[in-house]
């Protein structure tokens, strides 16, 4: 074998070598789908914002999937986290303050609703985000999906940047996150015509809309299309979620992913 073709031959065994380990990394933004070497590489190369998803396990009414915010905080934290460019998201946190137990209050008159204390969930918040800050992400963003433990969340953060006071470490929850999937939303949906009986506050058009866009094998369609009208009794407030579609929730999350993309931009462009 000349000693052109040796080369040659060596060359191609090194570019192939090279394409195979490229071809390993997986282009994902999920942190748990990366090994740590690939982690810290992407920390160094500049991907310093973590996404933690606040997702919760609660009762939506009787057409609705009990991870409900768990799966619509992942995808749209996904969604977030490709638009900013320098993000990674964190697992879902699907264990969160859903009402007392003894006796049952809130949502946890609803089998498959599951609970904690308000301090043990602001101390879990407290720690996945010192332990990201440990690593070298110097944004931690928190983006609750419910509206029941907005204020627990916000009491995390300002304890956070107390203590990150002297550090290059920020917490941030964007509030913009929960006012575009409530409010927001519904504000879109008055627009296309939609009464605010049928919008809701949770479990209705508007809750189902969203869910449908993202996860659609969650939302018992079938039944629900031909159904009664639920009411508190089955676990959906002022609402109607029977006219819900993918193609309105689709407005929802193009609302959300801008709205909160900009404020996380424009946190992070202060610090």
């Amino acid at each position: 074998m000349s000693l052109v073709l040796k080369r040659f031959l060596a060359s191609l065994f090194f570019f192939a070598g090279i394409q195979m380990a490229c071809a390993q990394v997986p282009r994902t933004v999920l942190l748990e789908n990366l090994t740590w070497t690939e982690l810290r590489d992407q920390i160094q190369a500049g991907k310093t914002i973590i996404i933690i998803p606040i997702g919760g396990t609660e009762q939506s009414g009787p057409y609705v999937a009990l991870g409900k915010h768990n799966a619509r905080a992942l995808a749209l934290s996904q969604k977030i986290a490709v638009g900013l460019g320098n993000a990674l998201v964190a697992p879902v946190i699907a264990y969160v303050p859903e009402g007392g137990y003894n006796p049952p209050t809130s949502h946890m008159r609803f089998p498959g609703t599951i609970t904690i204390p308000d301090d043990v969930f602001e101390k879990t918040l407290e720690s996945a985000a010192n332990s990201f800050r440990v690593h070298g992400f110097r944004t931690i963003v928190f983006l609750g999906d419910h509206g029941g433990y907005q204020n627990d969340v916000n009491r995390a953060v300002a304890r956070l940047n107390k203590a990150w006071a002297k550090l290059p470490a920020r917490a941030f929850a964007p509030p913009e996150y929960y006012q575009a999937s409530s409010q927001g939303f519904a504000q879109i949906l008055r627009e296309h015509g939609y009464r605010n009986d049928e919008i809701g506050t949770h479990a209705g058009l508007a809750d189902t809309s969203l869910l449908m866009a993202v996860a659609p094998q969650m939302v018992r369609q079938d039944s629900m299309r031909g159904g009664p009208k639920p009411g508190a009794a089955d676990g959906v407030y002022g609402g109607d979620p029977r006219r819900s579609s993918a193609d309105l929730g689709r407005l929802g999350v193009d609302a959300i992913v801008a709205r909160t993309i900009a404020a996380i931009r424009k946190d992070t462009a202060r610090q």
